[in-house]
């Protein structure tokens, strides 16, 4: 199985080449360094969400697409194995479960985080809908100014067009988020 910098390498190029951006460009317009783009694309680079998320903003296409793995096969992955991205701002990663495939619009991930610092997300593409159900521990998650303490079973919906957070307030806290993009 192709490992994630890999994909990530593959699919960015794919995608910067598909819509005529030079890194230098596509750089700008994400607000990262030509550097950085450059060490992602030739799969030396370790991303955050944060520049990701960036980047699929910036070449206009969801997240999910420059990570998923792409393929028909059954998909099993074991909590041991998981590849997950980490987040630059805090103890934070997203794992990739499943994306959305053609003429349907969601993505699932799995979700890791411990106390610390809240993971805070810009606004992603209009009409971004997220579902969060908390798997374990505890977390503040939701709109930024009006966030909702989850534990193991609650399941909430926000719009994910909007800043919003994700706060570990328990060690091991894990949860499911269904990006929805209407």
């Amino acid at each position: 199985m192709e490992d994630l910098r890999t994909r990530i390498a593959r699919t960015l190029r794919r995608e910067r080449e598909a819509v005529g951006l030079s890194v230098s460009e596509l750089a700008r317009r994400a607000g990262v360094s030509k550097a950085t783009v450059s060490q992602l694309e030739s799969g030396a680079g370790n991303p955050s969400v944060e520049t990701l998320w960036a980047l699929g903003v910036a070449l206009e296409v969801p997240f999910a697409v420059l990570v998923d793995q792409q393929s028909n096969a059954p998909t099993l992955i074991r909590a041991d194995d998981l590849a997950g991205v980490p987040s630059s701002a805090a103890a934070y990663s997203a794992t990739l479960l499943s994306a959305s495939p053609p003429g349907a619009r969601r993505d699932i991930y799995l979700i890791q985080a411990e106390p610390g610092d809240a993971r805070r997300s810009d606004p992603h593409h209009p009409g971004t809908i997220e579902h969060v159900i908390l798997v374990s521990g505890q977390a503040l998650i939701g709109p930024v100014d009006e966030p909702v303490l989850l534990n193991p079973g609650d399941y909430l919906t926000y719009a994910g067009d909007a800043p919003h957070i994700f706060e570990a307030t328990a060690v091991g806290t894990s949860a499911a988020l269904i990006s929805e993009l209407r």
